[in-house]
């Protein structure tokens, strides 16, 4: 069986995208476990599956390398915006993508007849910690700048959710941190019952952040939108940094631009990149 794919990133984000427009495969879980591992196979950070929508222009599935679907991706619904239009499947250049976390509205940023960059609504950051699911140590509603002991050391956490669950943590350094021992203790913590990413970030502004991040089911990678989101709706919750004034966030990938409003409501705006075509035989 043969799989035509598309292979594109947004800042270092990379998933395979395949046009399910006429017919979903009937195990994506399986095929991205099979995708995804990098040197042995096409190797990306998970699948994503463009398919029709009855209620949208699009619908958006993602899966993570380890088979488990996710709810959201930034970076991910950036390039299936660009997919659509580069495939003349839609001219629009604002476009609503269905997602499970709900619909995504998107203006696209075209040139020379391709989309280049993408700006999203991503809806508005949630600190109920029942709705991320997070479980707080004292029975509060939200959990914002509380201890926790993950791999034998303690950390102060903010937990939201962009769609999917974060906890993000600020700290002075974390150029030298070694996420692949720390990340696993929080992705498999037991105050997360559906596991968690993990943002590490630095503030150098109130309109500057450097972050690294560790995605549940893929490991550490190279971006992460909602990440970002996350990120700048905990600053704004903390005081870090403003209300309503657009952030740059620095990833080992790339930049995104943040803003959070007063009432958590989050925009991103990053670029979207066509790697390449190919055919994967199963």
């Amino acid at each position: 069986m043969k799989i035509a794919f598309t292979k594109m990133h947004g800042i270092g984000n990379d998933y395979i995208y395949l046009d399910c427009m006429d017919s979903e495969p009937e195990n994506p879980s399986m095929l991205a476990e099979k995708m995804s591992p990098r040197r042995f196979s096409v190797g990306a950070d998970g699948l994503v599956l463009i398919c029709r929508s009855e209620i949208a222009d699009a619908k958006m599935r993602m899966f993570n390398a380890d088979g488990s679907e996710g709810k959201m991706c930034g970076n991910a619904i950036r390039c299936v915006g660009k997919y659509l239009y580069d495939h003349r499947l839609t001219q629009k250049q604002e476009i609503d993508i269905e997602t499970l976390s709900g619909i995504k509205h998107l203006w696209l940023t075209v040139e020379g007849g391709a989309a280049v960059s993408a700006r999203v609504h991503m809806g508005r950051a949630v600190f109920e910690a029942a709705k991320i699911p997070a479980i707080p140590l004292s029975g509060a509603n939200e959990i914002v700048c509380e201890q926790i002991e993950a791999g034998g050391s303690a950390y102060t956490i903010t937990c939201v959710s962009m769609g999917n669950p974060h906890a993000v943590i600020f700290m002075d350094a974390i150029k030298k941190l070694a996420l692949e021992k720390i990340g696993p203790a929080f992705e498999y913590h037991p105050r997360f019952p559906e596991r968690i990413n993990t943002e590490f970030v630095h503030v150098i502004s109130p309109d500057e952040l450097e972050m690294r991040v560790w995605e549940r089911g893929s490991g550490e990678t190279l971006a992460c939108g909602t990440g970002a989101c996350a990120s700048v709706a905990a600053a704004v919750k903390t005081g870090r940094c403003r209300a309503g004034s657009p952030v740059s966030v620095h990833l080992p990938g790339g930049t995104l631009k943040i803003t959070c409003d007063t009432e958590y409501a989050v925009m991103m705006e990053g670029p979207c990149a066509k790697s390449y075509e190919g055919v994967f035989e199963l």
